[in-house]
């Protein structure tokens, strides 16, 4: 019986998942630990609405846990030291060098894992991956576990996560399902079965799904690139809508009504961001091409393309409407993080469309309810298409949206957040530089509405 679950890494994965699981098996000590001190205090603090992570709900089930069986700390080999199950639930980013650059999964944290495992455990194990992974990840974190030659006996689980940030409490509450990939031996069988009952805490038992190690590997990857899939084809039709006169709203309603199909995914946009998406298919590219598939790699890699493309267009038609430039224009952007309920930016369409609206010189004025300065910045910086004091010069964080509109040329709508449809719009109309502008990359707002006020308008997939 698991009594005492470690979690390394206390980011978007593992935070939020520890917190529901103590919250649900008030009998197990869950101790969540991280390398980053910033962060691990962050989790300590006494204010809750200041979590490095922001979810709805999750505030309060860490308020809840925290200090009764939901721990932080940077002592890691304590943690190890002490449990019964370590989940890994460190990044796992796309390799920015040498072999599969630009493809494949760089697994270098996940090995240093494995490694302080192997070297601070003296007791038996259950070894749980939650990082996303390559398929046969796990034999190589066997072969390190296993080759220490201090006599214990390590387990090897793979538990990948399926959350949609911005829901991901709700969906740890009431998942769809739970996959658990393990062993097809007796050990692997009970070490499988451990995790099982820890889950059926609050999961109904149908809903918890077996496996061996590399179709539950796979799995997550295949998810991840069919609901991407999606995304990329409805984006495709947006663009065929805005040249024919027809309203890809209308159209995805349309085809969502057929029960082949149905309506999820299905919303079209300036493109999906988001940690998982991009990365899991480009390393399900990487997989293909290693063994040869050519043809499969070219069918996943089409998703990215498309996507990638939806960022450009959206940005060039901003330009373009803009009299062809927007040299010296004030843009204001709504929104940051890659969706609605989250602080999370990471490849969020946001920042491409930016960059290339700073390529041509715009300046810009950037709001979001979550995401602060220095996170954009980042984002910014990271892009390295200019340096540092350029985007300094070019970019002004705001805090008030009223204040991020005023004066500007154009909007631009690139996170749905509830609150954006709820805005005065008369009175930012009033605000701005006339003709005023609204690109809406989300299909979030009522076009016909802001066209009465005055509003020039755009909207992804809305034909002319």
């Amino acid at each position: 019986m698991i009594k005492n679950i470690c979690c390394i890494g206390a980011g978007y994965v593992g935070g939020p998942t520890m917190a529901v699981i103590a919250l649900k098996s008030p009998h197990i000590k869950v101790t969540v630990v991280d390398l980053n001190q910033e962060r691990i205090d962050a989790w300590n603090g006494e204010d809750f609405e200041k979590l490095p992570i922001y979810e709805p709900g999750l505030a309060e089930v860490v308020e809840k846990c925290r200090g009764r069986n939901l721990f932080f700390s940077t002592d890691v080999d304590k943690a190890i030291d002490e449990a019964d199950a370590i989940f890994i639930s460190v990044n796992t980013p796309t390799k920015t060098y040498g072999v599969g650059k630009g493809m494949a999964a760089d697994l270098k944290y996940i090995e240093l894992c494995a490694r302080q495992i192997a070297r601070v455990a003296t007791s038996d194990k259950i070894v749980i991956e939650k990082s996303t992974l390559p398929v046969r990840t796990a034999e190589a974190i066997v072969n390190i576990l296993k080759n220490t030659g201090n006599g214990v006996d390590f387990q090897i689980l793979s538990n990948p996560e399926f959350l949609a940030e911005g829901t991901a409490v709700a969906d740890l509450m009431n998942p769809d399902r739970v996959l658990i990939g393990g062993e097809q031996t007796e050990n692997g069988k009970k070490a499988a079965q451990q995790l099982v009952d820890v889950y059926k805490n609050w999961v109904p038992e149908a809903n918890i799904l077996t496996t061996n190690v590399w179709s539950s590997e796979l799995s997550k990857l295949t998810a991840n690139a069919f609901l991407a899939q999606r995304v990329s084809s409805i984006n495709a039709m947006s663009e065929l809508c805005e040249v024919t006169g027809a309203d890809v709203g209308e159209v995805a309603k349309a085809i969502g009504t057929d029960s082949r199909i149905g309506p999820k995914f299905l919303k079209a946009s300036v493109g999906f961001g988001g940690s998982c998406f991009q990365k899991d298919i480009l390393n399900l590219v990487y997989i293909a091409k290693s063994y040869g598939l050519d043809e499969v790699a070219d069918y996943w890699e089409q998703v990215i393309i498309l996507n990638d493309h939806q960022k450009r267009r959206f940005a060039s038609n901003i330009v373009k409407t803009l009299f062809n430039t927007v040299s010296g224009k004030e843009i204001a952007i709504l929104g940051w993080a890659f969706k609605k309920d989250t602080n999370d930016t990471r490849e969020s369409a946001a920042i491409y469309v930016a960059d290339e609206l700073l390529n041509e010189r715009a300046s810009l004025k950037v709001y979001d309810p979550k995401v602060n300065k220095e996170r954009v910045f980042a984002d910014l910086n990271y892009l390295e298409s200019r340096s540092k004091e350029e985007n300094t010069e070019l970019v002004n964080i705001i805090g008030d949206p009223y204040e991020a509109c005023k004066g500007a040329h154009a909007i631009a709508v690139l996170t749905e957040w509830d609150e954006f449809k709820s805005f005065d719009w008369r009175m930012i109309y009033e605000g701005m530089k006339k003709p005023a502008f609204i690109f809406d990359g989300r299909a979030l707002l009522d076009l016909e509405e802001l066209s009465k006020i005055g509003f020039v308008t755009y909207s992804i997939g809305k034909g002319n």
